[in-house]
């Protein structure tokens, strides 16, 4: 049984939803880049993430290869002092999920399962979070493979490279 964020946390994310990926189209709260990977801070309320943008996209249906219209795809960790949010993995695929899907990530051989509500997806605990977060900062890249509601697979690949020091410069500016 999945033991579901509390309803602040999920709050959170709908609320970085809408000014996390405003920020990375627009850059405009941009306070830092490491290779593969970007720190943004919002205020009112004070949140801060490490964020990066797929290196590869692959979507198929019924086993082929096909082109797809999708919205941002954006693989995250966030801190949001007011909501407890201490290093929350969030991932958007640019689509809506399937209903009661979950979105595979592997890291290094290390498989783990989000959750999904609408075009986001996340761990299921915080201890899964921290998991991620760890497996993060020693792997090279992470795949998530995800389904939408038309029934596209999709299948994302993130380098890891500067997830590091993107992930501990955010954390500094939220006190995480």
């Amino acid at each position: 049984m999945i033991n579901f964020k509390t309803i602040g946390l999920a709050a959170a994310i709908t609320g970085l939803a809408v000014g996390g990926a405003l920020a990375q189209a627009q850059s405009t709260n941009r306070v830092g880049a490491e290779t593969d990977w970007s720190v943004f801070v919002e205020d009112n309320p004070t949140e801060c993430w490490g964020v990066s943008t797929p290196k590869s996209s692959v979507n198929s249906r019924d086993g082929r290869v096909v082109a797809v219209n999708r919205g941002q795809t954006l693989l995250m960790v966030f801190y949001r002092p007011s909501a407890g949010a201490k290093g929350q993995v969030a991932f958007t695929g640019g689509y809506p999920f399937a209903s009661g899907s979950t979105v595979n990530m592997d890291i290094g051989g290390t498989t783990f399962e989000l959750f999904t509500e609408g075009e986001w997806a996340w761990p299921a605990t915080t201890d899964d979070d921290n998991k991620i977060i760890t497996a993060m900062k020693r792997g090279a890249d992470a795949v998530l493979t995800g389904r939408s509601g038309r029934g596209t697979q999709t299948k994302d690949t993130f380098s890891l490279l500067g997830f590091t020091a993107s992930v501990e410069d955010a954390a500094k500016r939220c006190g995480g």
